[in-house]
């Protein structure tokens, strides 16, 4: 079994088809509150994932969760990080590919599924699907707050990886979340909020 990523969380592994999420252990943690947080946190996010799924979002499908290891088991979705080929897209492409990511977020928000790591490393693309992947920081929160952050942290994703096509990119995005999110109006407006108390405190710390 290959390892092919590393994250604060857990470590990445790749075997055939399948891949192998394992939380890792935090020495600096409590052993019974790390051991209690990492089984929390799986279990959290292969309910999520398949909640997603089940809204319309395509994600990896769940094949196993082992709740001793701390492992979850899923699907490989054999694509490109959006991330990684956005430079490769035609204005005409680029509007295309980031409204339909506004469209699936909106799909989420319409369920309360928080995704909390909303970045194009995140999202995969495959034959002109988009698959969203790691739902670990993920939650179920109808606050408007909790979606406003979501949408703050893709904004400042293209800003700090995409900021050649940031306007552009966004504009789409919010074409597509404002068709498919009935409350759209209410957290777009948190996310100038969020914005501007961000800006606040900059400023003056």
């Amino acid at each position: 079994m290959e390892r092919i990523g590393k994250g604060a969380e857990a470590d990445i592994y790749l075997e055939d088809s399948t891949i192998l999420k394992e939380r890792i252990k935090k020495p600096y943690r409590i052993k019974e509150l790390d051991l209690n947080l990492r089984k929390t946190r799986t279990k959290r996010e292969a309910r999520l994932i398949s909640l997603a799924r089940r809204a319309g979002v395509p994600t990896p499908f769940i094949r196993d969760v082992d709740n001793q290891k701390m492992t979850l088991e899923m699907s490989y979705i054999e694509g490109e990080q959006i991330k990684k080929i956005i430079e490769k897209f035609s204005e005409e492409k680029r509007y295309k590919i980031f409204k339909d990511i506004g469209i699936l977020v909106g799909k989420l928000h319409s369920k309360d599924i928080i995704h909390g790591d909303l970045t194009t490393s995140n999202m995969i693309l495959k034959n002109d699907k988009i698959y969203f992947i790691d739902f670990g920081l993920g939650e179920i929160n109808n606050n408007i707050e909790a979606k406003g952050v979501d949408l703050l942290v893709f904004k400042k994703t293209l800003h700090a990886t995409h900021h050649k096509y940031e306007k552009e990119c966004f504009k789409a995005f919010l074409d597509g979340y404002t068709s498919e999110y009935k409350d759209h109006s209410e957290v777009i407006n948190r996310l100038h909020i969020i914005e501007r108390r961000g800006r606040y405190f900059t400023e003056r710390f």
